[in-house]
């Protein structure tokens, strides 16, 4: 019996057991909108999941104290919305859908299947957006090809080619607020 017991103790002491190391939190927000209308009722589920992220480094690692002080590190945020409509599940990393201004006229975008559709003043649709591999957009209007990135502040600045005259020119939607 002693021999079983001393085995399992070895078996248990050997097993390598590894230390946390990133603080991760998590929270999620679920909102369920029902739509009554002469099609029937249309439900749009909304899940919005918001995740940090922090890595623990330790002030003096290599010394052999025993409780080691935790050093400041940045914490990383990722915020990730499933939208599911029409039994159709879209995910948006960040929504960007607001109003945005642009010498003083007010455009809508919005999102739809495919990424994002701006609506000029009178309600028209004016351009779509659509997101790239690398995070970033092609911004497609009438008579005009760009492309579209959101900055820090949620403005949207679309970088023009003009063939003609071989440059590039900078148009920064504002967001309205």
């Amino acid at each position: 019996m002693k021999i079983i017991m001393l085995g399992m103790a070895a078996f248990l002491f050997s097993i390598n057991i590894q230390a946390q190391k990133k603080n991760v939190k998590s929270e999620v927000k679920t909102n369920i909108t029902t739509v009554k209308d002469s099609d029937g009722d249309k439900k749009v589920i909304q899940t919005k999941e918001i995740e940090e992220v922090q890595m623990i480094r330790l002030k003096d690692a290599d010394s052999n104290v025993l409780n080691k002080d935790i050093k400041e590190s940045p914490v990383e945020v990722t915020a990730t919305t499933k939208i599911t409509e029409n039994g159709v599940t879209k995910i948006i990393a960040i929504d960007r859908s607001a109003y945005y201004e642009l010498d003083g006229v007010k455009y809508q975008v919005t999102s739809d299947k495919s990424g994002y559709i701006m609506l000029n003043p009178n309600g028209e649709k004016s351009a779509v957006l659509r997101k790239t591999s690398n995070n970033n957009y092609i911004y497609k209007a009438k008579d005009k090809t760009s492309y579209g990135y959101f900055t820090t502040d949620g403005n949207l600045v679309l970088e023009n080619y003009d063939e003609a005259t071989d440059t590039v020119t900078i148009t920064t939607y504002y967001i309205a607020k």
